[in-house]
């Protein structure tokens, strides 16, 4: 849509409830973007609004502006009638704002050509939210907003599945699923977590703009203008683009879009990751072909349930029964790899000699399934304690180990201890799996790497144990599955970069509100 809104196409969302708010979130955003929304119906009275526009109209922005005062009934929170809306929407137009966003709601209202009159100069955008599902008849719905008679027609909708948000990319092509590409009048805006990936694909489908808010988000599912922009650079995605993914359920804690797009840039390579909430394997692999993914990984609860979907496996990912890793090759056939197994291995035989060692594994899931075949491969004694004594029994036995039931483990002792569970994962970081009485060992190795210190560790610490964080098993994880990936060696340094930056940023965010806390108490 460069000929309607400039070069950019990723349009920051400027929210809030007072004058002074909004201003600095445009200054943020014109720092990134040239396209801006700006969401006046968040403005908490009309003095805001009046104060707000006013000072809009006191420098030239160099962006293009669209003002949005979205009714309460189509799900905004302005709560004054019809008129009122487009009297402040008309202000807008005054104070520079070229673009304006009318819902289906007020537009349909209107006398033919009364929009055009009430807006001057101002451009208008027709646009239909459903936040509570995306309807059957969606190419329908297009044509309602088309004969509205703005020049720009959006359309966002509530995604339950990954199957909703692919119909909903498939107006961006030509108004109605599976048709031609090209429609440059419409806006596709796939919300909730399940139609993440949908939205940051968006512009590489079709849609005339993707949006990013500033600080507050204003619908499910939105990723924030620095993800957009650095994190995915979804206005740099196109056809080309091959496209890779974490699935899981949850997702959201993953840091691997953070390590390998910086590995993908890193090596300038046209890719993007970009992370899958997958409540039902099926309704992802029906995303694979329209999406174009050429790879995957795999992580809670899916590592052993996409076995059973897969055409081809390691032998090692095949013993071990879980797979993190997914090629997808010609035909769309799916291979599957284990690379957590590398992981384990990296992470623990430079602390100490595997060979001989008696190792516990808490957990008895895919992860902890490669941790006890990588130690058993390293000829340790291998020990399994769960929740479930009888899937402790499966793997010991699988790796020629034992199964602890976890009344004995503070009479027993061992060389290391595994936390292969997500107990204690971001953000319940303040759960540990085992009690302190419970850590008789050299060594604690928490699978876990976010937080980067887990209340498990800390426990171990302040019974001097040494311990070893899960990000050493992430890193080497990863960085084998990029080589599988893509045939090329993994950017070590890059990828260790930029997972402790984002761990770092959650650790000295964490430090300021503490001290806030402090010197409120």
């Amino acid at each position: 849509m460069r000929s309607l809104f400039g070069r950019d196409k990723i349009c920051a969302v400027v929210a809030a409830t007072d004058a002074k708010g909004m201003l600095r979130q445009l200054r943020r955003a014109v720092r990134r973007t040239r396209a801006v929304e700006l969401r006046l119906d968040w403005l908490r009275n009309q003095r805001e609004v009046v104060r707000f526009l006013s000072g809009l109209r006191c420098q030239p922005w160099r962006a293009t502006l669209v003002a949005t005062c979205r009714r309460r009934d189509a799900g905004g929170k302005f709560s004054r009638n019809i008129a009122e809306q487009l009297a402040v929407l008309r202000l807008a137009v005054e104070s520079g704002c070229s673009w304006v966003d009318l819902e289906i709601e007020s537009a349909r209202k209107l006398r033919r050509g009364a929009l055009r009159a009430i807006l001057g100069r101002g451009r208008a955008m027709i646009s239909f939210h459903n936040f509570q599902r995306t309807p059957r008849n969606l190419g329908a719905i297009v044509r309602r907003l088309e004969r509205a008679g703005g020049d720009v027609v959006k359309i966002a909708t509530q995604c339950e599945t990954i199957a909703d948000s692919l119909r909903v990319l498939g107006l961006a092509r030509s108004g109605k699923p599976g048709g031609r590409r090209g429609r440059r009048r419409l806006v596709v805006v796939p919300m909730s977590e399940a139609g993440l990936p949908a939205r940051i694909l968006a512009l590489r489908a079709g849609s005339a703009l993707a949006y990013a808010p500033v600080e507050n988000a204003t619908a499910a599912g939105q990723v924030t203008l620095e993800e957009m922009k650095q994190l995915y650079r979804a206005d740099n995605l196109n056809s080309r683009t091959r496209v890779y993914g974490v699935i899981g359920d949850p997702v959201s804690h993953s840091l691997s879009p953070r390590m390998q797009n910086a590995a993908f840039r890193s090596r300038g390579i046209n890719a993007v990751f970009v992370p899958f909430r997958v409540r039902e394997l099926r309704d992802f692999l029906g995303a694979i072909a329209p999406l174009g993914i050429v790879g995957f990984s795999v992580t809670l609860p899916h590592k052993q349930r996409v076995l059973r979907y897969l055409d081809d496996c390691d032998p090692l990912a095949a013993a071990i029964g879980a797979v993190n890793t997914v090629v997808v090759r010609g035909g769309g056939k799916l291979f599957g790899y284990n690379t957590d197994y590398v992981g384990v291995l990296r992470a623990l035989e430079c602390r100490i000699p595997l060979r001989g060692s008696r190792a516990l594994i808490y957990g008895a899931g895919g992860a902890a399934r490669a941790v006890a075949f990588a130690l058993a491969q390293g000829g340790a004694v291998v020990c399994i304690c769960a929740r479930r004594m009888e899937r402790a029994r499966a793997l010991a036995r699988a790796v020629g180990g034992e199964a602890i039931p976890r009344a004995r483990l503070r009479r027993e002792y061992f060389d290391a201890i595994v936390n292969a569970t997500p107990v204690g994962m971001h953000p319940d970081a303040d759960e540990s799996p085992l009690k302190a009485l419970e850590l008789n060992c050299r060594l604690v190795f928490d699978t876990i790497y976010r937080p980067l210190e887990t209340k498990l560790l800390r426990l171990a610490k302040r019974r001097g144990i040494e311990t070893v964080s899960g990000l050493e098993m992430f890193l080497a994880q990863g960085m084998a599955q990029f080589e599988i990936w893509t045939g090329e060696r993994a950017p070590a340094g890059v990828m260790r970069r930029a997972v402790i930056k984002a761990l770092g940023g959650e650790k000295e965010g964490k430090q300021e509100r503490k001290g806030s806390n402090e010197l409120a108490e």
